[in-house]
């Protein structure tokens, strides 16, 4: 049965949360509500005035970028959201890419894969707290001794008592997805398709078997993100959206957003996406069903299309 999430995502020039829509989520019994980050309004403030809003619904991030904040910032701020709201926050992460890691925080890309795996070591053993923190790593070095160190640094412990919040990590690539299923508890889906899961599966597995301890979908969330517009058949032909193709990405990173959207095949729009009259979303609801998916986070603004997938029973 798929549980669902609400992708309320980031903010264009102005930042505004539609908390009626996210009222409503709490109300219907959706899972979770996640935002985003990319150049503009962060992921946690959104989350902090939600969750002050909410009383139920989980929080999660999707995502906060692994470049914008050290690993001991990220794991304060996750044990405070979590506290704060009664045990209910979700912890996502992403390396980003290039362009925003370099152009917009000026941090070196470096390694994905490496970096991913130190981060969520060194947040784990900071909520876990079985010793003063220490790392000597490829991208972290705590306490840091490189150039220009004080040498006054010493390993500390949180003052904070947290818990080992769930940690979801965002992969598109075989061998992110599969280490996604090796150290973390969800894979944020990027680009999912229902209709082409041997890719995934094969990641997982793999991951999987790295972890070892009997880990399975069973106990691991696949999460993809998929947006969902409810309306006439008209929709799902000429809806479209970016994609990481260069010729997309080159429009979009010259300002040409329509163009950019307008380059995406609507066939492939159509197969991420869930788009179209209630019946049709009911439908075509059960390949995702049946694809794995435990958490379905829709990027929808319409309560009717959120009513639609709960009545259609997940």
């Amino acid at each position: 049965m798929i549980r669902f999430g609400l992708n309320v995502g980031y903010s264009g020039a102005q930042l505004a949360i539609d908390m009626d829509l996210v009222r409503e989520a709490e109300r219907l019994g959706f899972h979770s509500v996640w935002t985003a980050e990319a150049y503009g309004s962060d992921a946690v403030t959104p989350l902090a005035w939600i969750g002050g809003q909410t009383r139920t619904i989980r929080l999660g991030s999707a995502i906060m970028q692994m470049s914008a904040r050290t690993p001991a910032m990220t794991a304060s701020t996750a044990t405070s959201l979590d506290q704060l709201s009664g045990g209910r926050f979700l912890l996502g992460l992403g390396v980003s890419g290039p362009q925003v890691v370099e152009g917009w925080h000026g941090q070196p890309f470096g390694k994905p894969l490496t970096r991913t795996r130190e981060y969520i070591e060194i947040v784990r053993a900071i909520w876990a707290r079985e010793r003063p923190l220490e790392h000597q790593g490829e991208h972290y070095q705590i306490p840091y001794r490189g150039p220009g160190a004080t040498g006054l640094g010493k390993p500390l412990r949180s003052i904070l008592h947290g818990r080992q919040i769930p940690i979801y990590v965002a992969a598109t690539r075989p061998k992110s997805v599969a280490q996604a299923a090796e150290i973390a508890d969800g894979w944020l889906a990027v680009w999912y398709s229902p209709y082409r899961t041997g890719f995934y599966r094969d990641a997982l597995e793999s991951g999987f078997r790295r972890a070892g301890g009997g880990k399975s979908l069973a106990s691991f969330d696949v999460a993809p993100a998929v947006t969902v517009i409810q309306g006439d058949n008209e929709l799902a032909c000429r809806y479209g959206f970016e994609v990481a193709a260069k010729k997309v990405q080159d429009l979009y990173l010259d300002g040409k957003k329509a163009e950019a959207t307008a380059a995406v095949p609507n066939e492939l729009a159509d197969e991420v996406s869930l788009v179209g009259p209630p019946a049709r979303i009911r439908d075509r609801l059960a390949a995702w069903r049946e694809s794995g998916v435990k958490t379905l986070i829709c990027g929808t603004r319409q309560a009717e299309a959120m009513r639609t997938l709960v009545e259609a029973g997940g």
